[in-house]
């Protein structure tokens, strides 16, 4: 069962596609995150929802929001896939021990062995305020970003 909304985002480690180490607790305090579990890159479903995602950055820059995409892809295969397709946000592994972040969220599945099509929206303080999951292989819409982006607005000081 999926994370609900009001509820503490687990905390993580993970590698981007180039290496480099993103915990969800270095954006606690900066800036909300976006966080989009996927199935599989290189797979159709995946690669049109992420290519919206690429032609629509200006929704999560314009909200001042953090977008991480996750997947049980190893770094190299996700590194290979945003140099293919132009993605120009972090693309995190959740490879090993397989599928542990999507396990925590409540979002994978054990009998595919990788996370369904899921969004939670976390906000400064690290609470879940808005999610949504499609049933498998319908892809989420940019108008459920939209809608959740607007319900859930950086606090400012």
């Amino acid at each position: 069962m999926a994370l609900e909304n009001d509820t503490r985002a687990p905390d993580f480690d993970l590698a981007n596609q180039f290496g480099e180490h993103v915990r969800l607790s270095d954006f606690q305090g900066v800036k909300p995150v976006v966080l989009v579990f996927f199935p599989l890159a290189f797979s159709g479903v995946c690669t049109g929802e992420l290519c919206a995602l690429r032609d629509n950055l200006d929704l999560f820059t314009d909200h001042d929001v953090e977008l991480l995409g996750i997947s049980v892809d190893s770094k190299a295969s996700l590194r290979a896939w945003a140099e293919q397709e132009g993605y120009d946000f972090p693309l995190l592994a959740d490879f090993w021990p397989h599928g542990a972040v999507a396990k925590e969220y409540g979002v994978f599945l054990e009998e595919k062995g990788f996370a369904n099509r899921a969004t939670f929206i976390i906000d400064v303080k690290g609470v879940i305020r808005a999610s949504f999951i499609t049933a498998p292989g319908e892809p989420r819409a940019i108008e459920e970003y939209r809608a959740a982006l607007d319900e859930v607005r950086p606090v400012r000081a």
